[in-house]
């Protein structure tokens, strides 16, 4: 039985489709704003996107899911204030918005792959999709749910039953002392944009029923997720900054435009932190995966670092936290290829022991720092046997560490894998001369090995 936390309800509960007969899972994720190079605490959370897709699949559902790309809309303040952020980058780098969004677009999906993210069936961009956006719209305002000033068509929320139904904010305490002055023609403090009349200088812009406009940047998930998954789908997933302001809107405009909630479950992972505290441009620890590589670290640390806490807990970057990933990410494929090597016989009853411990970790709300307890048990067995190297690699459909290709890429022959397992072993009692006589002897087989400090590495002479 898959649990999952659901921001919604505020409690895990039994994951149920609604489509439960064909075991299909439509789920909505909000994508990337490609003004800028996405750094690790953006990517966590689609490193979760990842864990929660690959649950689902080892679980035996099919998919259908949409991510967003903003190449529009989305304004520096997630409320209805500053410049667009594709406009300011256009500034900055005296490019067109389209051509910063189909740049910083792609290193995205680069990293997307370098982090071994399984992507979503529907991948849609903002720009794209301006027709239905503008449907939506006129399908809130013929509903009553919203307000024209001279230059922007607002969402009433006080037409609401209730808005803030992720946050639970008091938005009666919000309002006081508030003041609205960036639009004297807004009636509430909570009432955001849908449609925005585009100045003259305006360089995105689009002819509609309102003269040239754009939309406002909550509007686009709204009207993407109603297209490809229709009025009410299965899971919205997003970092928790998108609670408070953008997923509460979103709820909203569904709620004007069907009368409903347009999410069953609502999945938010947490925040990344870098040495317990913020990060920021300011502080300079802003981090890329590319930055990760100059330091040594390949993009899958990373993914293993990812794996040390709950995706609903906060994580803390630090450089030793990612030696300890790299570490673990060797040991997970030096045991892998132990295993691989070796046929000593394992009872079926252990096999299916350790895959019911893993599928109840994975399906405990995603706990994948047991999940991967259940990994190290395996891997530490005294006995090595293909088929524990068969469960690794069954379990490597949910860890996406590409295992199978580490196996082609590293096909050390059992012998020197033994010899590997024996010197380490002496090392550890500190003999060093029983350490010593063994790595002459894997030298005379063709193999150099040498010690780091994530433990011995071997290869070809």
């Amino acid at each position: 039985m898959l649990k999952l936390y659901n921001t919604l309800t505020r409690k895990k509960e039994e994951f149920i489709p609604i489509d439960k007969d064909n075991k299909i899972v439509k789920i909505y994720t909000c994508g990337p704003t490609v003004y800028y190079y996405a750094h690790i605490g953006n990517l966590r959370a689609y490193l979760f996107m990842d864990n929660l897709r690959r649950v689902l699949k080892y679980n035996g559902y099919s998919l259908k899911h949409v991510m967003n790309i903003t190449d529009v809309g989305h304004l520096v303040s997630d409320a209805d204030e500053g410049e667009d952020k594709m406009l300011k980058a256009a500034k900055r780098e005296n490019k067109t918005p389209f051509e910063i969004a189909n740049y910083y677009l792609n290193t995205f999906m680069e990293d997307i792959d370098k982090l071994n993210i399984d992507k979503p069936e529907i991948i849609a961009r903002a720009t794209e999709h301006i027709d239905i956006m503008e449907q939506y719209v006129k399908k809130i305002i013929e509903n009553g749910y919203a307000y024209e000033t001279e230059n922007t068509i607002y969402f009433d929320t006080s037409k609401l039953d209730k808005y803030g139904v992720l946050s639970n904010r008091n938005i009666d305490e919000q309002k006081k002392g508030a003041r609205v002055e960036f639009d004297n023609g807004k009636k509430n403090i909570s009432d955001f944009a849908l449609w925005i009349k585009a100045p003259e200088n305006h360089l995105m812009k689009w002819d509609s029923f309102f003269g040239k406009a754009y939309p406002g940047w909550h509007l686009e998930c709204s009207a993407m997720s109603y297209k490809y998954l229709g009025e009410v789908f299965d899971i919205h997933t997003g970092g928790m900054d998108h609670i408070p302001v953008h997923h509460e809107n979103e709820i909203a405009q569904s709620k004007g435009f069907s009368g409903n909630i347009p999410a069953k479950y609502w999945l938010h992972v947490d925040f990344l932190q870098v040495n317990g505290g913020k990060m920021a441009k300011s502080l300079n620890n802003l981090y890329t995966l590319e930055d990760l590589s100059k330091r040594g670290y390949e993009p899958l640390v990373y993914r293993m670092f990812n794996f040390s806490s709950s995706y609903k807990m906060p994580i803390n970057f630090t450089f030793e936290a990612m030696d300890a990933a790299k570490v673990s990410l060797k040991r997970l494929r030096d045991g892998y290829l132990a295993h691989e090597a070796c046929d000593d016989d394992i009872d079926d009853s252990i096999i299916k022991e350790y895959e019911t411990r893993f599928l109840e970790a994975i399906n405990d709300n995603l706990n994948m720092p047991v999940a991967l307890s259940v990994v190290w048990d395996v891997i530490k067995s005294q006995k090595k046997s293909k088929k524990l190297a068969e469960l690794l690699l069954k379990f490597d459909e949910v860890l996406g560490f590409n295992l199978k290709d580490y196996k082609e890429d590293k096909n050390i022959p059992k012998e020197v894998i033994d010899l590997m397992n024996k010197r380490k072993e002496a090392r550890e009692n500190k003999d060093y001369e029983v350490s010593d006589k063994l790595r002459d002897e894997i030298l005379s087989l063709g193999y150099i090995v040498k010690d780091t400090k994530e433990g011995q590495e071997v290869k070809k002479v």
